[in-house]
Parts: structure tokens; C-alpha cells; sequence
């Protein structure tokens, strides 16, 4: 009997040790409670229909702005870098009119100066030699005449012939047309009439001879010095003025970009030195050859610069337009996300908590809206801020 008997006992045992154990188990399901669900965040459609898409959470919305995507105009338009130049059409190479040493200059490079403003000046001979002609034919020319005024009152007493005052006559228009040639070869010196009337009363003959700028502009280039004998047309010039009013921008733009452009075509410059500045201009030369290492086309531009700010060698980018501005849906730069493959992404959504990504195609970039050209149409609400966040909560949620 007493086997049975710690049989039963075992056996009873056993089945509290069950009860106690479903209790606790009942007793924990219901007073545990049920665990808070984190919010959703969808990880990339394992379909290729289905692209991949978030949702958010009332607090991860304040990183988000959603706006319906709208249209701007983008300009059709062409860039490129180059430099800056002087205006080779608007050069003056200035050289003397005669030769001589020069005495002193009056101008440096970079200098601006005024048309007819002195540039240097150089003892000349051949002034000399001409003013000296100058003193001596007023000199004849004031004695014919006098003599011709006495001949003239001893004729009316008959004191002399008629041939004889004829004669004096003849010899003081001689003397008058040398006075008029020597005046005209000291003005080519330029000498003013003021400045011969005093050479003929002083009868002092001045060799300094005044070269001006024949036109208003910058000094770019001198190799003019004191004691350097110069002659007529032998280079290199003492001087070299451009007007600065105008200047050129020199670029090689690709061969495949070159049918786009025309003589004529108003362009923007704008130059490092000078943020946020912008130089109209417009296209006036394009190269008639290719280059055959760069394969770039030259194409000159005359730009405006009133106030003489722009420096020869100075970088520039202009943008020209080539074509009527094209019309297309647009999003905000911050709603537009270059992915790590290379691939430009925008997020659109529905019902403004669950985004879904796009692959697009954009074009240009104008007034910090990026224009897409494929990928999201126009009235379809996207992220205009916060596009980054997006992608980089669904990089997350895909690790």
C-alpha cells in the first residue's frame, strides 16, 4: 500500500506545479500590457513595381515641407569660362611723328588718359629745322611788305616806275605764300596758331615736340624711356592706348556647343573679382576653325565696362541664351537629392505621410529651383524640404 500511496502524492504535485505556471503566464499577458508599436517606416518594396517609400510620424513631419510642384521658366542658355582682354579693334599703337630723343614721359601702364592728353615729349631737329624756316619766311615776308608800302607811296610822286612797284608786289606775295607753307609745316607738329604767332614774335625757335594720346583710354603697354632715340613707325611703340570702354572676353567653347552661338547674340559675364556683378555684352567673332588638340571653337565677346573696372587676364563665365526660356515643372534644391549611385531623386506623397521616392531627370538650375525634366509631373505634392531626411530614414531602415 504504501507505494500507491507516494504515487498519488507525486501525481498531485505535478499538476500544481501546472496551475501555478498557467496562472503566472495568465497573470503576466494581462497585467504586462502590450508593447508600444515604433512608428512605421517601410524598407524598400522587394518588387520592382513598387518603389520604395516611408512613413512618418507626427514628429518626424516637422522635418518635412510638402508643396504641389509647380512650372518656372528655365532659359535655353550655354556656358563657358574665359578671360578677359583689352579691345584689340580699339588699340592705338602710338608712335612720333618724327625722330628725336625722347626728353620725358608722362604716362604709365595703366594709366588712364584723356584724347590729346601729353604722353612724352622728344627733342626733334626736324622741329627745329622747321621753325627755324618758320622765323625766317616772317622775317621776308614783314620786310616785302613794307618795302612794297614804301615803293607804292614814292610811285604816286613818280620817285619810281611802275615795274618797280609790280615787282615789290611779286615778291611780297612770295613772300606771304612761304610764310603760309611754313606756318602749315610747324602745325604738323602740332603747334597751334597761338603757339606759331609766339615762335614768330619771340623768334625763338622751341625742338620739343608734344606727343598726345590720339585717343581716350588706359595705357597698356609702354617701352618708352628718357634718351631713347625714336623714329617714325619702328617698333616697338613708345606707347600703346586702348580704350578701356569696351572690352573683349575670349573663350573656346566645345565643338558640339558651337552651332548654338551668332554673331550678335546678347550675353551675361560675370567676373570672380567682382561677386555678384553682372557685364552685358554681346557675341561678335566666332572662330572659323576647330581646334584640333582642344577641339574647341574661339568665341569673342565685346563686353561694356563704363566705369574702366575690368583688367586684361581676368577670369569671367558668360551665359548666353541660345533659344526661347522652356516651361517646366520645378522643385525647391532641397527637394531634390543626388543618391549615392549617382541616380537624382525627389520624394512625392499622397496624403502627406507616406512619401514615396521618384527617380528624375533634372535640367537646369535657376533662381534655387532645379528643373525636372522627367519623373514628377506638375500638381503632384512632393517634398519641397527635408528630401534628404527622407532618403537618409530610408537608408536606415533598409540596413
Amino acid at each position: 500500500m504504501a507505494p500507491r500511496i507516494s504515487t498519488n502524492r507525486a501525481r498531485t504535485a505535478f499538476v500544481g506545479v501546472l496551475l501555478t505556471v498557467a496562472v503566472i503566464g495568465y497573470w503576466a499577458l494581462h497585467r504586462g500590457g502590450q508593447p508600444k508599436s515604433a512608428p512605421a517606416v517601410a524598407a524598400p518594396s522587394a518588387t520592382a513595381d513598387a518603389p520604395p517609400s516611408v512613413d512618418l510620424s507626427d514628429s518626424q513631419l516637422v522635418s518635412v515641407k510638402v508643396e504641389p510642384v509647380g512650372e518656372r521658366d528655365f532659359p535655353v542658355e550655354k556656358e563657358a569660362v574665359g578671360s578677359i582682354d583689352f579691345n584689340q579693334d580699339m588699340t592705338v599703337q602710338v608712335f612720333t611723328p618724327y625722330q628725336g630723343r625722347i626728353i620725358a614721359l608722362f604716362a604709365e601702364v595703366g594709366s588712364d588718359v584723356t584724347k590729346g592728353q601729353t604722353l612724352f615729349t622728344i627733342d626733334s631737329p626736324d622741329l627745329l629745322q622747321a621753325e627755324s624756316t618758320l622765323i625766317a619766311a616772317a622775317g621776308v615776308q614783314q620786310l616785302n611788305s613794307k618795302n612794297l608800302d614804301r615803293l607804292r607811296d614814292l610811285f604816286t610822286s613818280r620817285a619810281v616806275s611802275q615795274h618797280d612797284v609790280e615787282q615789290a608786289a611779286s615778291d611780297a606775295q612770295t613772300a606771304e605764300g612761304n610764310l603760309r607753307a611754313a606756318r602749315d609745316s610747324v602745325r604738323l607738329f602740332g603747334k597751334t596758331d597761338a603757339e606759331i604767332d609766339d615762335i614768330i614774335a619771340k623768334r625763338s625757335a622751341d625742338p620739343t615736340l608734344v606727343v598726345p594720346s590720339p585717343i581716350s583710354g588706359r595705357i597698356t603697354d609702354r617701352h618708352a624711356a628718357p634718351g631713347l632715340y625714336v623714329q617714325p613707325g619702328n617698333a616697338p611703340a613708345p606707347y600703346t592706348v586702348a580704350d578701356a570702354g569696351t572690352m573683349w572676353m575670349l573663350a573656346n567653347v566645345a565643338e558640339t556647343d558651337s552651332p548654338a552661338f551668332r554673331v550678335g547674340q546678347p550675353l551675361q559675364v560675370k567676373i570672380g573679382a567682382f561677386p555678384g556683378r553682372v557685364f552685358d555684352g554681346k557675341v561678335t567673332t566666332i572662330g572659323a576653325s576647330v581646334d584640333p588638340d582642344t577641339r574647341r571653337v574661339l568665341v569673342r565677346s565685346e563686353i561694356k565696362d563704363p566705369n574702366h573696372e575690368l583688367r586684361a587676364g581676368m577670369f569671367a563665365d558668360f551665359v548666353i541664351s541660345v533659344g526661347a526660356p522652356m516651361r517646366s515643372p520645378a522643385i525647391p534644391l532641397d527637394g531634390v537629392v543626388r543618391e549615392g549611385d549617382g541616380t537624382m531623386t525627389a520624394w512625392v506623397t499622397a496624403d502627406r505621410r507616406r512619401f514615396t521616392q521618384r527617380i528624375i531627370k533634372i535640367g537646369e538650375e535657376r533662381d534655387s529651383y532645379r528643373q525636372i525634366l522627367d519623373g514628377v509631373q506638375v500638381g503632384e505634392l512632393a517634398a519641397t524640404e527635408g528630401a534628404l531626411f527622407l532618403s537618409n530614414t530610408l537608408a536606415t531602415a533598409s540596413q
